[in-house]
């Protein structure tokens, strides 16, 4: 059902994808294998692929259906094993992004749009993504930053007082994850974009599609009748003078080249951030 949805609500998911390749085709890199971390349906892929013709993409989501979604590609559905055919081109992989089933050092290029927020531990997946890559393999990711649906999350504290809104991780505590897991140099940015909806129910549509809350106390029930409908009249409220809706997202891009391990008694040298905003 989500895959259906995701497929006509993903306007800003392909914006930031648009935006992270722009990036991406300024980097000069060897790349033989690269895995799309939080693939979907691999609208990802033919662009990745034109920038690296001689890599293997492999697309890596832990939803089946969004999978299944995917075309021109071969299917791999195993959770664990060995042994991906190196002259497939393209490969679809069932796994959670926390527990790759590749081997060490076995990727040159990490691309994840719009994923880690879904994650209830994102400082794992990093720490994966560098196992899983070369030394001076590339990783660059984007992520709802802390700001993301401001205007939904002030409707829902004042209505729905129960609420647990979904955690959104600063970009600057991404960089410190990045650093803890053996990446040099990080670099970090940040924007704001808005979508307008013509009502409150097309942007709680919207907010439903693109995902879910990891939160572990998060409600599990539906809320009551009234509660819904104050949700949607206090939304509504806050629309402009033709009635249309603003919802903010906060994106926060960032890459990081991993290093070479250090050698043992070695320490690190604090250096200043290289966070932009």
């Amino acid at each position: 059902m989500r895959a259906a949805r995701f497929a006509v609500h993903d306007a800003i998911v392909r914006e930031v994808s648009a935006r992270m390749l722009g990036r991406l085709s300024c980097v000069r890199h060897r790349v033989t294998r690269l895995v799309d971390l939080g693939c979907g349906r691999g609208a990802c892929r033919a662009p990745l692929q034109r920038q690296f013709p001689d890599a293997q993409w492999l697309g890596v989501d832990l939803s089946p259906a969004m999978l299944r979604g995917a075309v021109g590609t071969s299917a791999w559905w195993q959770r664990w094993g060995a042994g991906l055919a190196r002259d497939r081109k393209a490969l679809r992989i069932c796994a959670s992004a926390e527990r790759l089933p590749l081997a060490e050092a076995s990727v040159d290029l990490v691309f994840s749009n719009l994923m880690l927020h879904w994650h209830p531990a994102p400082h794992q997946v990093i720490a994966e993504i560098a196992r899983v890559l070369r030394t001076g393999g590339l990783v660059m990711f984007s992520s709802f930053g802390p700001d993301t649906w401001k205007e939904l999350r002030a409707a829902c504290q004042a209505t729905l007082p129960d609420v647990r809104p979904m955690p959104f991780v600063d970009m600057h505590d991404f960089g410190d994850m990045l650093v803890a897991a053996g990446f040099e140099a990080p670099v970090m940015e940040a924007d704001v974009l808005q979508l307008t909806f013509g009502d409150a129910r097309a942007l709680l549509a919207e907010a439903r599609a693109l995902g879910g809350n990891p939160r572990a106390d998060r409600a599990r029930g539906l809320v009551s009748g009234a509660r819904a409908r104050s949700l949607l009249q206090r939304l509504q409220a806050t629309g402009d003078a033709q009635g249309r809706i603003g919802l903010r997202f906060e994106i926060v891009i960032g890459h990081g080249w991993k290093a070479a391990p250090r050698p043992a008694g070695v320490s690190t040298i604090a250096m200043p951030r290289p966070y932009q905003r």
